[in-house]
C-alpha cells in the first residue's frame, strides 16, 4: 500500500480532496489531504504573511510530524508549485511526484511565469481582503476556472472556495537541489481542456513524465472524475511495482 500527501490548487483546500481520498483509504492507501494555511478550513489564519514559502512549510511540516516516507506527493493547480518546493526540502520522504493538472516550475519561476494567461485572468479579480491582497473569482465564473459544470458538484464546491493571497503566485520558487527533484519519478495527469490552453512554449514539461494521462474533463479533476484519477493512481502503482 502507498501513502499519499495530495496538496490543493489556488481557493481550494483539503476538502476538494473528500471523493479521491475515500477511494484511496478504501483501497488500504495511507492518505493525508493538508489544507494550505489561508485556504479552506484554515482561511481564518489569512495574512499578508503568506506566501509560497509558507505552503511549502505547510506540507515539509506535515512529513516531518507524521513522519512520513516513500510519499506519493501530489499536487493540483498551484499545487505543482508546493511540491515542488517540498520535494527540494524535504527530498529523503517523497518517493514520487505527480502533478494534476499543474503547474510545473523550474528554480526561480513563479506561478505567474509558468501560467500568465491565467494570473493574468486572477488578476482582474484582484481584492484587498482584512489588509490582504487575494483572488477571489465571482461565482459565476467557477464553471469557466475549474471546469466544474454538475449543479450538485457546484452546489457543493462554491461555498468551500475561498480568497488566495496573490503574494503565492508571484514569489519565485527557489531550489537548491534541482537537479535532484528532476529524477524523482514523476507522473502528469492533465485534463484535455486545459491542455488546448497552456502556453505553447511551456506545454512540454506537461508532457515530461515517467507515466502520463490524460482525462477528458475540467480543471478540478478530483471533483468531476476522482474514480478516474485513482484509477490512474493505481495503475502508477502497479507499473512502479512492476519495475521493481
Amino acid at each position: 500500500m502507498a501513502t499519499f500527501v495530495l496538496v490543493h490548487g489556488g481557493s481550494h483546500g483539503g476538502w476538494c480532496y473528500q471523493r479521491l481520498a475515500r477511494i484511496l483509504r478504501a483501497e488500504g492507501h495511507e492518505v493525508h489531504c493538508p489544507t494550505l494555511t489561508g485556504c479552506g478550513d484554515r482561511r481564518h489564519l489569512l495574512s499578508p504573511a503568506i506566501n509560497l514559502d509558507t505552503h511549502i512549510e505547510d506540507v515539509a511540516s506535515l512529513l516531518f510530524h507524521e513522519d512520513l516516507h516513500d510519499v506519493y506527493l501530489a499536487g493540483h493547480s498551484y499545487g505543482g508549485m508546493v511540491i515542488t518546493g517540498v520535494a527540494d526540502r524535504a527530498l529523503e520522504r517523497v518517493r514520487h511526484l505527480v502533478f494534476l493538472d499543474a503547474s510545473h516550475p523550474h528554480d526561480g519561476e513563479s506561478l505567474a511565469d509558468v501560467a500568465p494567461g491565467m494570473m493574468d485572468y486572477a488578476f482582474q479579480h484582484m481584492k484587498l481582503r482584512d489588509g490582504v491582497e487575494v483572488i477571489e473569482l465571482p461565482e459565476e465564473h467557477t464553471p469557466n476556472s475549474y471546469g466544474i459544470v454538475d449543479p450538485a458538484d457546484r452546489a457543493w464546491a462554491q461555498p468551500r472556495l475561498s480568497p488566495h493571497p496573490w503574494a503565492c503566485f508571484t514569489q519565485k520558487l527557489r531550489l537548491t537541489r534541482e537537479a535532484e527533484v528532476r529524477k524523482l519519478p514523476r507522473t502528469s495527469i492533465n485534463c484535455t481542456q486545459t491542455l488546448r490552453i497552456r502556453p505553447k512554449d511551456l506545454l512540454h514539461r506537461t508532457l515530461e513524465a515517467d507515466h502520463l494521462f490524460e482525462i477528458d474533463t475540467g480543471h478540478d479533476l478530483m471533483v468531476t472524475e476522482p474514480r478516474q484519477v485513482a484509477d490512474m493512481l493505481r495503475e502508477v502503482l502497479r507499473r512502479e511495482a512492476a519495475k521493481g
